[in-house]
């Protein structure tokens, strides 16, 4: 008998016919509750719109509102080779082949006829500054020629093989892009600077830096950001290995030398500067 009221609670919970509640709330409770929560989510939704549209306006399309950075640009080399180390046999061209062809690739928008076509040709050893005139925005902004042909022995133009094919390699060096760097707080231009670490001193031989003195001509800063500067072209410094020595490890690291921008610091001891392994090795 206990049973039955307790199947028969259940059924009437669900359902009264007489009272006609459903769940133990009429019709017009439950419809309240309804309207209550379909008003309570469109505010939620109007709050949120609202919040994200007044966020947006403060948002520039070409340039950050907000720039949290280190004030020290990172730097990276190409080929890169795995794990920053470069390997390979001078007589077995299968070994280097693979780095001349990522140079060849990383070096074509460099073309100098691409860059007649895209970019403009700046007075150099001085700022390319393209400030907005009030309320006039000046974009798209122009960006820089850097023409292969500066790089000479390592433009790939007199020597297509970069070097590898007779043990005198050339590694690329490039600077990460920073909007609004200026990096140097007088005329004089960062420059690039390679040595071996201690051990490595006596394996190294010469280098030869491509511009000359491996500079960073200020005629490419600022940066001004990818939607501003649509053809921009991150400068280079290419490092030439005359004569390094062979059948072994060699741990190389360059850095950036200039007035207004430090090397290394707490949050990043690497910043300004980079260390890869360079290994050419002979048949005999």
């Amino acid at each position: 008998m206990a049973k039955d009221d307790k199947k028969d609670g259940w059924k009437e919970f669900f359902w009264n016919p007489r009272t006609r509640e459903f769940c133990g709330r009429t019709a017009s409770s439950w419809g309240l509750i309804l309207l209550f929560y379909l008003a309570f989510y469109i505010f939620l939704a109007g709050l949120f719109t609202l919040t994200m549209y007044a966020m947006l306006q403060t948002l520039d399309d070409h340039k950050p509102t907000y720039q949290d950075r280190l004030s020290t640009p990172g730097m990276m080399i190409r080929p890169k080779g795995e794990q920053l180390e470069i390997d390979y046999t001078i007589d077995f061209t299968e070994t280097w082949e693979r780095y001349v062809g990522a140079l060849n690739n990383f070096l074509s928008p460099y073309n100098d006829s691409v860059q007649a076509q895209k970019n403009y040709e700046c007075k150099p050893d001085q700022y390319f500054i393209q400030e907005d005139s009030g309320s006039l925005k000046n974009f798209p902004k122009r960006s820089c020629q850097f023409n292969r042909s500066i790089l000479e022995d390592c433009s790939g133009i007199t020597d297509r093989y970069y070097g590898y094919n007779d043990g005198k390699p050339c590694i690329f060096i490039k600077l990460n892009r920073v909007i609004h760097l200026l990096p140097s707080a007088d005329k004089n231009p960062p420059f690039v600077t390679c040595a071996a670490k201690a051990d490595d001193s006596h394996k190294i031989g010469q280098l030869m830096y491509f511009p000359p003195n491996g500079t960073f001509n200020l005629m490419y800063y600022p940066y001004y950001g990818k939607k501003s500067q649509v053809n921009y072209s991150q400068p280079l410094v290419a490092i030439k290995f005359l004569n390094i020595t062979m059948n072994e490890d060699v741990n190389v690291e360059c850095k950036i030398n200039a007035n207004n921008i430090a090397v290394g610091s707490e949050r990043d001891k690497f910043a300004g500067r980079i260390s890869f392994k360079l290994r050419i090795n002979s048949r005999f």
